[in-house]
């Protein structure tokens, strides 16, 4: 028999257990059972498996979210072999490469073919748009030699047209219209919209202004923080004759950055045949939509209207409810009474200063020596807070004000269902007489040229690279040759990857919690991949099969508790039989059974295995 405080040589065997229980480095020494261990052997292999699919799983999601905020940030890529070197970029004037109905770059020709508008203000000979046009280089002069026509003058009116090489008649083509904005400042108020000028045989551009017959109107327009790109077209009724303007709804996306960024920006309408339109901003599409489904008002009108002639009869009753005729004001319900009263408990403090004044003037303060009565007024020196009104108080004391109790507010009678309701009056509804159905919106009216008519509070808006074609390879073509090399000169001044990602969570908030789950989940993914049983106390799996036998974690209650009763031991001796064969605590019953053969005993008993075992974990703590 082991005595405590005697030295044991099976104690270090009860310490490497312990080691293998806490980092799961031997499995089998786990295992007292067999079937335990086969079934946690398969379950750290199906944490090993779905420990790989969560790594997979986030690098797929990190690659998306990545993508998507680029996507975001920077709407399109143009790779171009000279955009990381913009000095070296040589501007060529662009040509047109096919069938065009009007372009115009401004680089060679300048304004040759504009017309500047004299027209007058009504009844009188003042010149209506004072505004000044130029054809210049943008400020940062980025590509020395591509011009531009500018809007130069400050909240004045300006107005300038040109013709088409020839009318585009509505048919079987699309018409495709397409022009650069630079706001080289940031714009308060102001267009920068196009009109396309119908066709007249009084058209003359020297009398152009705003109530010059136009077609299509198209175009970003900002006042206030009203972004907008238009789109508009005159439709002509074909019973009245009349026309009247179609406006496409506003666009999903936020054009804000398209005004403030101080960058050019390609506009793009196409309008098809088949009566569907598309708006596109740098070479991306923004809307689109139908001429019969997306215009406000409507294209064709209701085939039934409201009855003019119908009138509400007079014993209609419309109010689901009336006052209840039979409530009346309570006797003591008092009206007048205040919200609020003074606190009658509240007493003023002794030391209060009712003489002292709450604030005083600055005795810091000095009368400036450049101080001119005339122009500034009489100088008053400023005044700080009483420094003696920190005690207590100064000027007059007035009790703090509580919440009334018997106020009540003004009595208003209860209100009841109408037992007279009849619903909501509408009037009948009759055959529209001026209704059509016009299947062909697109059949507009020919247009045969390009007009600007604007007026702004923002000076210097640059236009470039005006194109109106029907063939869409043509425009391709032409945006090759004008918009992708800008484009790729400013990208290469432009912010990196990753100040664009923070450029897109300013102008987007949420993707903030996007970027912060990209960055916390490697680090979750990582520790539980590595450290799976990392945590504070004993891991999951750090228990032992649960038999009759006295168990490990109750061995304060082991070594003051008494022998097991009788019963019980033939049940632990069977029980222990079989988890100790082979085993160290085979070591440990031919150990204890030697020494109580030696003394003229039987068989050792099993609950004495264990708690002679955890008398040496306490007496050696190492």
């Amino acid at each position: 028999m082991v005595r405590p405080g005697e030295s044991s040589p099976l104690l270090p065997w009860f310490r490497q257990v312990k080691v293998s229980l806490v980092t799961g480095a031997k499995v089998e020494q786990l295992c007292w059972v067999q079937q335990d261990c086969k079934d946690r052997q398969e379950e750290r292999a199906e944490t090993t498996q779905v420990m790989q699919l969560q790594i997979i799983s986030y690098l797929g999601v990190c690659g998306l979210t990545l993508l998507f905020a680029q996507g975001i940030a920077d709407d399109s890529h143009f790779q171009d072999a000279e955009s990381s070197h913009p000095n070296r970029v040589v501007y060529k004037p662009p040509k047109p490469v096919g069938d065009v109905y009007f372009v115009a770059s401004f680089d060679t020709d300048g304004l040759e073919g504009w017309v500047k508008s004299k027209a007058r203000k009504d009844d009188t000979n003042d010149t209506r748009y004072d505004g000044i046009w130029a054809v210049e280089e943008s400020y940062q002069e980025k590509m020395p030699g591509n011009k531009g026509l500018v809007l130069k003058s400050h909240a004045k009116h300006h107005a300038i047209a040109a013709y088409f090489k020839k009318p585009f008649h509505f048919k079987n083509l699309s018409l495709i219209v397409q022009y650069e904005v630079h706001f080289q400042n940031e714009i308060k108020c102001g267009g920068a919209y196009l009109k396309l000028l119908s066709v007249d045989d009084q058209l003359d551009l020297k009398q152009f202004f705003d109530k010059t017959p136009y077609t299509i109107m198209f175009g970003p327009d900002k006042c206030g923080q009203d972004y907008k790109l238009h789109f508009i077209f005159r439709h002509r009724d074909p019973v009245t004759g009349a026309y009247e303007e179609k406006h496409a709804r506003k666009t999903d996306v936020d054009l804000q950055s398209y005004f403030i960024d101080k960058r050019p920006h390609l506009y793009t309408l196409i309008v098809r045949p088949d009566n569907s339109f598309e708006l596109l901003i740098d070479d991306n599409s923004v809307s689109k939509g139908s001429l019969l489904q997306d215009m406000t008002p409507p294209v064709n009108p209701p085939k039934e209207i409201d009855d003019p002639n119908h009138q509400k009869p007079e014993d209609w009753d419309d109010r689901p409810q009336i006052p209840d005729p039979e409530s009346v004001k309570p006797h003591d319900w008092d009206e007048d009474a205040p919200r609020y009263i003074q606190d009658s408990t509240v007493m003023k403090p002794d030391n209060w200063l009712d003489e002292e004044p709450e604030y005083i003037p600055d005795p810091e303060s000095k009368k400036p020596p450049d101080w001119d009565i005339d122009m500034d007024g009489e100088w008053q020196e400023p005044k700080i807070p009483n420094p003696l009104c920190k005690t207590a108080g100064c000027g007059t004391w007035r009790p703090p004000m509580i919440s009334n109790p018997a106020y009540k507010g003004k009595w208003k009678v209860p209100m009841i269902d109408n037992p007279k309701y009849k619903g909501v009056w509408k009037p009948r509804k009759i055959l529209n007489p001026d209704y059509f159905e016009d299947t062909k919106p697109f059949l507009m009216t020919p247009i045969a040229a390009v007009g600007l008519e604007l007026w702004s509070l923002t000076p210097d808006i640059l236009f470039d690279n005006f194109i109106i074609s029907s063939d869409e390879s043509v425009v391709k073509q032409w945006v090759k040759d004008t918009w992708a090399q800008t484009k790729a000169v400013y990208d290469a001044d432009g912010p990196g990857l990753i100040l664009q990602l923070f450029l897109a969570a300013d102008k987007r908030p949420w993707l903030w919690g996007v970027y912060v789950f990209t960055v916390a989940l490697p680090v979750i993914l990582f520790i539980s991949f590595y450290w799976p049983n990392k945590r504070f106390g004993p891991p999951d799996d750090y228990y032992y099969k649960k038999t009759d036998d006295v168990q490990i974690s109750d061995e304060e209650k082991l070594i003051t508790e008494a022998e097991p009763q009788e019963s019980d031991q033939q049940d632990n001796e069977v029980k222990s039989k079989e988890m100790t064969e082979g085993g160290a605590l085979g070591k440990i019953n031919a150990y204890l059974g030697t020494s109580a053969q030696a003394q003229g005993g039987g068989e050792p008993d099993p609950g004495q295995i264990t708690a002679e075992a955890l008398r040496y974990r306490k007496t050696n703590p190492k």
